[in-house]
């Protein structure tokens, strides 16, 4: 079976190391492969898939805009406007999520309870939607950061979350006040040094989400570490994410605990 990330740029992708394990532990003939796509070339891409893929993922930047070349959009897939994975039956097309439930599952997995907690999920973009769809699913009071404010208004008005202009003196109130703070931006990701949060701010008691997986601890991690705060990296939801996409291309349950070996040594960890 072949299978494949979409996205731009993709080097720093664990993907391929994850599931080609986890297809080589249940005997299962096929691989799994980076498939560096620029916007420009998302159409030929998709077009590639349909004949000769059954199934891929889909990355930064083109979760919301590969929709477009979709047969059909799974419940949660339509409700967050983000596509993550996609199935390929008979050259039908179908997108799924797995981030919003991969999300929880790397939360449950780090033992962080979310019903009723105030969370600041800082971005707007397809990861960010899966994000706030989660914690709106498991009960939290969710609130909305993104530099550009348009974005975010938008994001908050399809989920009827708040939505908090970034920088101001309400964005520092919403930082100190949340239980949960979430970076869904790739901010920290091509610059290991790069933040999402300004200089000296930080939540006062919090759980500091950041679903940047490479590198494994983030400056916005050190940061909050430094100040006792307790830290969950990307890593979970990565694997969780990668596990139940899986589990949709083959139908068989997926070696999680396998999955986080082969993702761990590709970090080098």
């Amino acid at each position: 079976m072949r299978l494949g990330l979409i996205g731009f740029p993709l080097s720093h992708s664990l993907s391929p190391a994850m599931h080609n394990r986890a297809l080589s532990v249940l005997g299962l003939e096929g691989g799994y492969l980076a498939l560096e796509t620029s916007e420009a070339e998302l159409a030929g891409r998709m077009a590639q898939v349909r004949r000769q893929f059954l199934g891929v993922n889909i990355t930064v930047p083109h979760k919301e805009n590969v929709i477009a070349f979709l047969d059909e959009l799974s419940p949660e897939a339509q409700a967050i406007g983000a596509v993550n994975t996609v199935l390929n039956q008979q050259q039908r097309l179908t997108g799924f999520n797995t981030d919003a439930p991969g999300f929880l599952k790397g939360l449950e997995h780090a033992g962080v309870a979310v019903s009723g907690k105030r969370a600041l999920v800082l971005g707007a973009g397809g990861a960010a939607r899966a994000v706030v769809y989660a914690l709106r699913q498991a009960g939290a009071r969710a609130q909305v950061a993104n530099r550009t404010r348009q974005r975010a208004r938008e994001l908050a008005g399809e989920f009827a979350v708040a939505v908090v202009e970034f920088g101001g003196e309400e964005f520092q109130e919403a930082v100190n006040s949340a239980e949960i703070l979430v970076n869904a931006t790739s901010v920290g990701l091509k610059d290991k040094n790069a933040s999402p949060l300004p200089a000296g701010l930080l939540p006062e008691h919090a759980v500091v989400v950041d679903i940047v997986y490479n590198p494994p601890v983030t400056k916005l991690m050190e940061d909050a570490m430094r100040k006792g705060l307790a830290v969950v990296g990307g890593l979970p939801m990565l694997v969780w994410q990668g596990a139940l996409a899986f589990e949709i291309w083959t139908g068989r349950k997926a070696p999680v605990e396998e999955m986080f070996s082969a993702a761990r040594e590709a970090l080098g960890e």
